[in-house]
């Protein structure tokens, strides 16, 4: 019996709950999202916020092949130093150890490699406090959702990439089959065939610095569960999170019997980069890249021996038409636009709004009325420091800042960007979203993604003038998510047609507990990979199967 054997007996209930989701399509979620003793342990977060605390300022204890000197100089955004050191990777070293892992984790079944990739993930989630903290002070983000984007959610995407793995890798049977095809009177040709599954070959995964995780498992655990080595480079801001992962990953690995190596850490510093150097080499074949438009184009064109998988910058939109629950809709984007200070590649940027203005429960609304509430409801719902900085978290990095200066000198401005003070950790940089007007005619400006807290309220002539602007930017520039608001059926139908014809995901009329930059795995796909702002989805087929091939051998 192989050393896998306990994780795939212990994991297949799990691989097949997932793989009714996967079809249904309903809520499912394997990992809790509920940051409770209850459910994690009473001491669990306690526990979590000590094994952070011990990790900093000392050296990170992780195996990496090939080490030489060490990197790391993470800066929490809620203003403190980690002080916490990573092995250096040498490429050389990393693509060598990675090639030679290669074989003994091919030679496993895609159920072996699922189970594995599911225990990693279990284990992961047993130490879902600790990540919380890790996420939180590297990305800057509040901690209700640190814990939950960077943890549970995060783990459940990875888990979504596990499944639809292994669901490509089944179009090929396990076992030896016999073709057998009638020759008449004459004796039937007889063969024995048999389909391997063959990696593509070494993965490269470039992290992010505002989910490392969330961003980061899909690709990372689609690669390793179609049988190929993963090298994980994490952004220099935002290394702990992917290193915690990676240990634990490697602690796994090595109880089922195979290679450490298959998945290795290649931190460095922001003053001496590797991600190209490593792309570029030969031996790369999967590159996951979640990140900014103009390195994942560089990506894209200068690593063709590679197969490229890239989210990048987008301009997301919400049409305000019409509306028949005006208090809640101006309450669900307060949210939107407040949540992790806009620092969500969902985050609602450009607001389309009807010039005359719209039609409400309260009745008739001119633009300036709603651009108004929009603005009075963000401050409301930020009114209270201490909820506020709960929902806002901290800015991460200071392009942002400089962004949120510049904007409002491009239009009117209808929201001031304002800093809080928060109140147990003073120095942290948590500054509230910013609303600019522009003139329809500035698409120089909100065709732009303006990455972080600020949003562009801008009048059109009315709901088809809307849809139309929308779309033109969708497929020019791209976007993840759009958002419609309407009580017209006709309304609804042409944005429904227009956003298909983008590629780019619509939720219409959201009032309630639910938001435009939020996604659930196992329902929601995330992003189409069909317009410029991504080139694959989060986590469909397309997303897996391009990650190996199928052999046959025939006698």
């Amino acid at each position: 019996m192989s050393k896998a054997a306990p994780f795939v007996e212990k994991h297949s209930a799990t691989l097949d709950k997932a793989m009714d989701a996967a079809f249904a399509r309903g809520y499912w979620s394997q990992y809790p999202e509920q940051a409770s003793g209850k459910v994690y342990g009473e001491t669990a977060k306690a526990d979590g916020e000590a094994a952070f605390k011990a990790a900093m300022n000392t050296p990170f204890a992780l195996d990496v092949p090939g080490a030489s000197g060490t990197v790391g100089a993470e800066h929490s955004p809620f203003g403190f130093n980690l002080g916490i050191t990573y092995p250096k990777t040498t490429i050389d070293g990393a693509l060598a150890a990675a090639e030679a892992a290669r074989k003994g984790w091919r030679q496993a079944s895609a159920l072996e490699r699922a189970a594995v990739c599911i225990e990693i993930l279990d284990r992961i989630n047993k130490r879902s406090f600790e990540m919380a903290f890790a996420v939180m002070h590297t990305t800057g983000q509040a901690f209700m959702m640190a814990f939950q984007a960077g943890g549970p959610h995060a783990q459940d995407r990875g888990l979504e990439a596990v499944t639809y793995a292994y669901l490509a890798q089944k179009q090929a049977p396990a076992d030896e089959v016999i073709w057998e095809k009638p020759q008449g009177k004459n004796p039937p040709i007889v063969m024995k065939k048999r389909f391997h599954i063959a990696p593509r070959g070494i993965s490269v995964m470039v992290g992010c610095a505002t989910f490392p995780t969330w961003n980061g498992y899909p690709g990372m655990f689609a690669s390793l569960a179609t049988g190929n080595p993963v090298i994980v480079k994490p952004h220099p801001n935002a290394i702990l999170p992917l290193a915690l992962s990676v240990k634990i990953a490697r602690e796994v690995l090595t109880e089922a019997g195979f290679d450490p190596n298959l998945v290795i850490l290649a931190a460095d510093d922001s003053n001496a980069p590797i991600t190209k150097d490593l792309c570029q080499r030969p031996e790369v074949k999967i590159i996951d890249f979640t990140g900014s438009s103009a390195f994942g184009n560089w990506l894209e064109d200068n690593c063709r021996q590679a197969q490229v998988y890239t989210e990048k910058a987008g301009v997301n939109f919400v049409i305000i038409e019409s509306t028949d629950d005006f208090k809640g809709m101006i309450r669900n984007l307060a949210f939107t636009l407040s949540l992790y200070t806009g620092q969500m590649c969902t985050t609602t940027q450009n607001i389309f709004i009807p010039k005359n203005g719209i039609d409400t429960d309260q009745g008739p609304k001119t633009f300036a009325e709603v651009s108004q509430a929009l603005a009075d409801g963000v401050s409301k719902f930020l009114s209270d420091p201490e909820r506020a900085v709960e929902v806002l978290g901290a800015v991460g990095s200071p392009a942002t800042l400089e962004r949120l200066a510049s904007a409002p000198k491009s239009g009117d401005v209808v929201l001031e960007s304002q800093a809080l003070q928060h109140p147990y950790l003073g120095n942290a940089v948590v500054r509230t979203p910013a609303i600019v007007k522009l003139d329809k005619s500035m698409e120089k400006v909100y065709c732009e993604e303006c990455f972080g807290p600020v949003s562009y309220v801008i009048p059109v002539d009315d709901g088809t003038d809307a849809i139309e602007t929308a779309k033109r930017t969708v497929m020019q520039h791209g976007a993840i998510t759009a958002g419609l608001y309407s009580t017209k059926p006709e309304v609804i139908e042409a944005a429904t047609e227009a956003c298909i014809d983008a590629q780019v995901a619509l939720s219409i009329n959201l009032t309630g507990a639910v938001f435009v930059n939020q996604t659930a795995a196992f329902s929601d796909f995330h992003a189409t990979g069909g317009n410029p702002a991504a080139n694959a989805s989060l986590t469909d087929y397309a997303f897996v199967a391009n990650r190996f091939r199928i052999v046959g051998v025939r006698m």
